[in-house]
């Protein structure tokens, strides 16, 4: 007999299946995703506009997060499916409202990244990606199709660093429905190196303790030199590897799946496609934006990058310099990793202060 569908994984391929699993949804019109009680609010953030109207007409659409505080957007008892997941903010604050979210009844989160780099959007100016996972559509539509199962709970948590109250729009589907030991946990981790030190490399994610699989780089990356820049390479250290990696790219416009630099009839060509993409080129205007800046992303879902015991993924930054050398580049890189693994991860390095958030 075939085991009943459990409405996890869906598809093309199993779209018309029909299964025992139980859709809801998180959202200011209906906090707790009960059913039947979307739509009450008689207070929110449209009440004056629906003063005519009255409840049901728009009353709770959005949230203010108070400055230098944190909102619980979802708190859901499982077991189930996040499936997907949209929201938008003011583009000022994508660096400084920090998107935490909790599986279980864990202490410190499996992700947390500011919210413009989990959209792979770290320089906050608006960059349209069209990609499997993650959308990014007119006006600052942010949109997850990551799918994040969990056992006890989920619990989104949106912190607000700063100095100021902040409005958020926000949207979570899931399912509940069983889950199969073999799901893993989703993860993200968010890293800065500003200035990259000379002769260094910057770390995308370290320390990674248990069994799982990387799914997916971001890195937003600011150029502080002239010529080519993405001459270095990316490197899995899984398992135990200790001075040489398992993998190894050939080259950083390699591994986004491009090559020769971007470079079409003397100018860069961003590109967004389901799979990778160098979807931002920014150039100096002359005044007051100085540096090129890039963003840039790869998934692995038809190639998950699988581990056993350990994990560690760094990117080297590399230019030329005279003579045909390669030149040690001290850039601005910020990166988010996103990967699948066994609870419990180790702890995450603290994210910096606002100035080290800050985009300058």
């Amino acid at each position: 007999m075939t085991a009943a569908f459990n409405g996890i994984g869906m598809g093309l391929g199993n779209l018309s299946r029909l299964s025992n699993a139980v859709t809801r949804s998180v959202s200011p019109e209906n906090f707790t995703g009960g059913k039947g009680k979307g739509a009450m609010a008689t207070e929110g953030t449209g009440a004056a506009c629906a003063r005519d109207l009255g409840q049901g007409w728009k009353i709770s659409p959005s949230v203010m997060v108070p400055a230098n505080s944190s909102f619980t957007m979802a708190d859901i008892q499982g077991p189930g499916v996040i499936q997907n997941f949209w929201l938008t903010c003011p583009v000022e604050s994508w660096r400084h409202l920090i998107l935490n979210i909790y599986w279980d009844d864990e202490a410190e989160p499996s992700v947390r990244v500011p919210v413009g780099d989990f959209f792979c959007n770290g320089w906050c100016e608006r960059s349209l990606v069209n990609s499997l996972p993650i959308a990014v559509n007119p006006a600052n539509g942010f949109n997850s199709y990551w799918e994040m199962p969990f056992r006890g709970k989920a619990r989104f948590v949106m912190e607000n660093l700063e100095d100021k109250d902040t409005v958020l729009y926000y949207q979570i589907n899931y399912t509940l429905t069983d889950v199969p030991a073999d799901m893993a946990y989703f993860h993200a981790q968010w890293r800065r190196s500003n200035p990259l030190a000379y002769k260094d490399v910057h770390t995308i994610v370290d320390g990674i303790k248990g069994k799982g699989h990387f799914v997916g780089t971001y890195l937003a990356w600011q150029v502080n030199s002239n010529n080519w820049w993405g001459e270095g390479e990316v490197k899995f250290y899984m398992d135990g590897d200790r001075e040489f990696p398992t993998i190894c790219s050939t080259g950083l416009e390699d591994y986004f799946g491009g090559a020769w630099n971007w470079d079409m009839e003397g100018k860069y060509v961003p590109y967004s496609t389901p799979y990778l993409g160098m979807h931002q080129a920014i150039k100096p205007d002359g005044l007051y934006k100085a540096n090129q800046r890039f963003g840039m992303y790869r998934w692995h879902i038809m190639d998950p990058i699988r581990f056993e015991d350990d994990l560690h993924v760094t990117v080297q930054a590399l230019g030329w310099r005279s003579k045909g050398r390669y030149l040690p580049l001290q850039d601005d890189i910020s990166s988010v990793a996103f990967w699948y693994q066994t609870e419990p991860h180790a702890a995450y390095p603290q994210l910096p202060d606002k100035d080290g958030l800050e985009v300058i």
